[in-house]
């Protein structure tokens, strides 16, 4: 029994495409924080069950108290923005599921194109795991530890992250407080010089080592955006040390 797990908050207009692409599962599990809007209740018509739960700024509880609902011996972890193609669904349904977790490729649709260089077009996420296999831990950027022997799954998931560039910067905003918040509190500092050297070099990286000019304009977007959030932790960072 594989039960899917989607975190939910304010996601009416983009939920449908995700439940859809997750009905092969035996079970679908929507944990949501506070929405205001039709979430609750269109994912509920969708058939899934719906737990209301407030983020309190923690990724990893909120996905770990998903992870403790799912009655299925296999969960799948799917956000909001992603969907699952029938080839990836066909490949999990097949799957001797002969170890403890799979991690799945993920491709990012950002700027009207196909993200297929920088971080983006490499990434790969521990999505699917055994239940009892492990947690998910760190408050933000969050990863779910798995013990025992891991695979790699074929076909990737598709992702639809925020669709402009207010939305874009709004996103790092709030994850780079989150973040710097968590080196904070983990007694972590920095120098100074790196406000400025690791996003330049994180820039160069994507950019340039990882040949995201290739992917064009949306390209140069996306490893500035990324950049950019390697400074907001930085300067964050400082500023909390600094003042607090």
């Amino acid at each position: 029994m594989v039960s899917a797990v989607i975190l939910t908050h304010n996601d009416e207009a983009i939920l449908p495409r995700c439940l859809k692409s997750v009905e092969w599962c035996d079970e679908i599990v929507v944990v949501d924080d506070r929405s205001i809007d039709g979430t609750v209740a269109l994912a509920k018509k969708l058939g899934a069950s719906v737990w209301s739960r407030p983020l309190r700024d923690d990724f990893a509880a909120q996905r770990n108290f998903g992870l403790a609902k799912a009655k299925g011996e296999w969960v799948f972890f799917v956000d909001s923005d992603e969907v699952v193609l029938g080839e990836l669904a066909y490949e999990i349904q097949a799957l001797p599921f002969d170890k403890n977790g799979y991690f799945v490729k993920r491709k990012d649709y950002w700027g009207g194109t196909w993200l297929k260089h920088g971080e983006t077009g490499s990434a790969k996420l521990l999505r699917l795991a055994r239940k009892n296999a492990g947690l998910w831990e760190q408050p933000v950027h969050e990863t779910w530890h798995i013990d025992g022997p891991v695979g790699e799954l074929v076909h990737p998931l598709l992702h639809y992250p925020h669709q402009n560039v207010a939305q874009f910067l709004e996103d790092v905003n709030r994850y780079s407080t989150l973040y710097a918040h968590y080196l904070h509190t983990r007694d972590i500092r920095e120098p100074i010089w790196t406000i400025a050297v690791k996003p330049a070099a994180k820039f160069f990286v994507n950019y340039v080592l990882r040949f995201g000019f290739l992917d064009g304009t949306a390209g140069l977007v996306v490893a500035l955006m990324m950049s950019f959030h390697s400074f907001l932790v930085r300067a964050k960072l400082w500023f909390l040390w600094r003042f607090s």
